[in-house]
């Protein structure tokens, strides 16, 4: 398999998107996607950009991506996330993945953070498998905490 992994472009943030949308659907999620194909090229590409994006072409067409931007860890200091690594459903298990993650890794080293992280679903074992290989370890005694664009309105409320 043939392929070139990159830092994306404004240009292939359509492509992006569509990815976005084949994870929730994978992840059981499929309306739950709110990010707009403008807030991907305004947020990403902006003079601040918000995140980092590489993606996986394969004969001018995007079948993975890997989204990261820079958090800060109180205990260890500079930190990258990983937000989303996608590869398409049909090119799962030609190596897109484990390139993608390794140009995340990579990209990390040369910030010179501390640590990278992300977090799994804890029913996506091949994902977990894939990234226990590759050296990380699964916190499964971690629970993430959000609170949504609603919980943000409520507790502003009752300040």
């Amino acid at each position: 398999m043939n392929f070139t992994i990159r830092t994306a472009s404004k240009n292939d943030m359509p492509q992006v998107l569509n990815l976005i949308k084949q994870l929730a659907v994978f992840e059981k999620e499929p309306d739950a996607v709110e990010v707009t194909l403008t807030d991907l090229e305004n947020d990403g590409f902006g003079e601040n950009p918000a995140f980092h994006c590489f993606v996986a072409e394969v004969n001018g067409s995007i079948e993975g991506m890997a989204l990261v931007y820079n958090r800060y860890s109180t205990w260890k200091g500079k930190a990258l996330h990983l937000e989303d690594l996608i590869v398409n459903e049909t090119m799962r298990g030609t190596g897109i993945g484990s390139a993608l993650l390794d140009e995340v890794v990579k990209y990390g080293y040369h910030l010179g953070v501390k640590r990278i992280n992300w977090e799994v679903l804890d029913w996506n074992e091949p994902a977990i498998v894939f990234y226990e290989k590759n050296g990380a370890h699964v916190m499964r005694e971690w629970n993430v905490v959000h609170l949504n664009e609603q919980a943000i309105k409520n507790y502003i409320s009752k300040l």
